[in-house]
């Protein structure tokens, strides 16, 4: 494991312990409490699993994976299940190799979420990882209803010396997108990132809105692969779901990141976003720093969940 890597899982530890002590803690009272694997057995397990966010859904195939490999390796201990939880788990949230294309080919990402999930602060850390290596990157500020979101895209984009390309408040998002895919190619950009305004409750103006910034870029740069992700809040759990449901309504989702990871007991809901929508978790977020971004991977999560800290 490179040394960012062992730090990032590090966090991703500690920033999980809340959820941790929310599921596994439970789960090994099980473990413990049952002398043997009955029914009773696997509705227990199962609560705590619906109790910790993993969604109905995901409970159910978890559940149904486990009570297979059961059978399959004639388990008789509870204790014995542990390992093949974990397995069940991971093999849930799966993400494929393909999930990063984006990052080998000229393209647009847009961002959307609603405000106030880090939308705007996880732009910047992705343009900060991207110029990392050596990528050349423009922002489009299209979130221009919200002043502050352009300010702050700002000094990110001071930080990360990529360009920023805004409009004044107020004015059409999708033409502050035709003038950054305008500076994109111009400047042989390898990805152009679009902050969009999230407003869920007006959901008529937003899908006018994204329909607009698609309709653009389709136009302008048909050449660019397209990633839309949208940006949740991890700490609000089944709400972060819904809203993952309202957009998806909306326009397609091709990945989601996790934000706040490191303050919420309902770091389940990664998984139940997987199973529920069938959209990946791209990116997950712990922390302040733009390291505290990281690309998501089923291992490390599931492990750290399950890790007890030293």
């Amino acid at each position: 494991m490179s040394e960012e890597k062992k730090g990032f899982f590090k966090r991703l530890v500690s920033g999980l312990s809340k959820t941790r002590d929310n599921i596994v803690s439970g789960i090994d009272s099980i473990f413990h409490g049952f002398s043997h694997i009955d029914d009773d057995f696997y509705e227990e397990l199962e609560e705590i699993l619906i109790m910790g966010d993993l969604g109905v859904h995901a409970t159910m195939d978890i559940i149904e994976d486990l009570k297979e490999k059961v059978r399959i390796h004639h388990i008789k201990e509870p204790v014995d299940c542990k390992e093949f939880l974990i397995q069940s788990i991971k093999e849930q949230m799966d993400v494929g190799e393909a999930a990063y294309e984006f990052e080998e080919k000229t393209s647009v990402v847009l961002v959307i979420g609603v405000n106030g999930v880090g939308k705007t602060t996880t732009i910047g850390k992705l343009s900060g990882k991207l110029r990392a290596q050596g990528k050349k990157v423009v922002l489009a500020a299209a979130d221009t209803f919200r002043a502050a979101a352009g300010e702050q895209l700002k000094e990110w984009a001071n930080r990360a010396e990529a360009d920023l390309i805004g409009g004044q408040e107020g004015s059409d998002p999708a033409s502050v997108v035709y003038d950054a895919v305008a500076a994109a190619k111009a400047r042989k950009a390898d990805v152009l990132l679009v902050d969009t305004a999230g407003r869920l409750h007006n959901k008529k103006n937003l899908m006018e809105e994204l329909r607009k910034i698609n309709r653009v870029l389709e136009r302008e740069y048909p050449e660019a692969h397209r990633e839309t992700l949208i940006v949740l809040d991890g700490t609000t759990g089944q709400n972060a779901l819904a809203q993952a449901r309202e957009f998806k309504d909306v326009t397609d989702i091709s990945g989601v990141v996790l934000t706040k990871m490191d303050g919420t007991a309902k770091g389940g809901i990664a998984v139940a976003i997987q199973a529920e929508l069938g959209i990946p978790v791209k990116y997950i977020g712990v922390g302040e720093t733009i390291e505290d971004l990281q690309k998501f991977n089923s291992d490390d999560f599931v492990n750290a969940l399950f890790t007890t800290e030293e």
